[in-house]
């Protein structure tokens, strides 16, 4: 029987600001992305939604971005990788004591936004990346896309790398995602992800916007927690899956 994980980005409010439902969320993935307060995510509700991770046995990410709160982590920062090196060890550092105050641990991490498809080509972030994560632990799983220059670096360090897909955006041609600022970029229709998603996992393909058919490797699925309808999206992914008879649990 097949099996693959089911990841969201959550934790993504600050103070009265709140993005998603969180809860809803949780009780349908096995793994949550929390941000780390750097693109999103105030200590107290990052503590919230660690626990509630922790109570539902849902393993936490530690979800590293840029330095950009004001722009959501969505804006490319031209970081030294020594600073960019720090500042991804200080994130995973924070989640891990406050995951550890929720009574459980961080057991991977993943890139946020922009730092996420900078590192898909820019050796220089993504080396500096990968050595974050090793240099916190070396036992720690990477989320990203297959051919990245992170799992690249990664797998030169040792790491684990986990390839991801993606439910609710657009791949061009080449295997990376359509830019957030296109049309067509966010996918909206529940039907026609839940049988993108059927392909991906069971045939290894999915539709490029051009309309040729790429490969794609998948070891967890990724909803993003602020889509519109993110639960009825995760829902209908979670139901297709079931229904094809694969299983969904956690890599870690």
């Amino acid at each position: 029987m097949r099996t693959v994980d089911m990841n969201a980005d959550l934790g993504e409010g600050f103070g009265v600001w709140r993005l998603g439902d969180d809860d809803a969320m949780l009780d349908i993935v096995t793994s949550a992305n929390v941000a780390c307060g750097f693109h999103a995510g105030d200590p107290a509700l990052l503590l919230r939604a660690c626990r509630a991770a922790a109570e539902r046995d849902v393993r936490i990410g530690a979800q590293v971005s840029y330095r950009d709160l004001p722009g959501f982590g969505r804006r490319f920062i031209d970081a030294t990788p020594e600073d960019l090196k720090a500042d991804v060890i200080y994130q995973i550092g924070a989640l891990q004591a406050i995951a550890h105050a929720a009574g459980s641990t961080v057991t991977y991490v993943k890139p946020h936004g922009a730092l996420y498809f900078s590192i898909v080509t820019n050796n220089d972030q993504a080396r500096a990346v990968a050595e974050a994560v090793h240099d916190v632990d070396p036992a720690l799983p990477v989320l990203g896309l297959t051919g990245s220059a992170f799992f690249r670096e990664a797998e030169q360090l040792g790491l684990r790398t986990v390839p991801e897909a993606f439910a609710d955006r657009a791949y061009r041609p080449d295997g990376r995602l359509v830019d957030r600022r296109q049309r067509g970029a966010v996918l909206h229709d529940t039907d026609v992800i839940a049988d993108r998603i059927a392909s991906m996992v069971s045939d290894g393909r999915v539709d490029a916007v051009d309309g040729s058919t790429i490969p794609i490797t998948v070891d967890s699925i990724c909803v993003h927690g602020d889509s519109p309808g993110a639960v009825q999206i995760a829902t209908a992914v979670r139901d297709r899956l079931l229904a094809e008879r694969v299983k969904i649990a956690p890599f870690t």
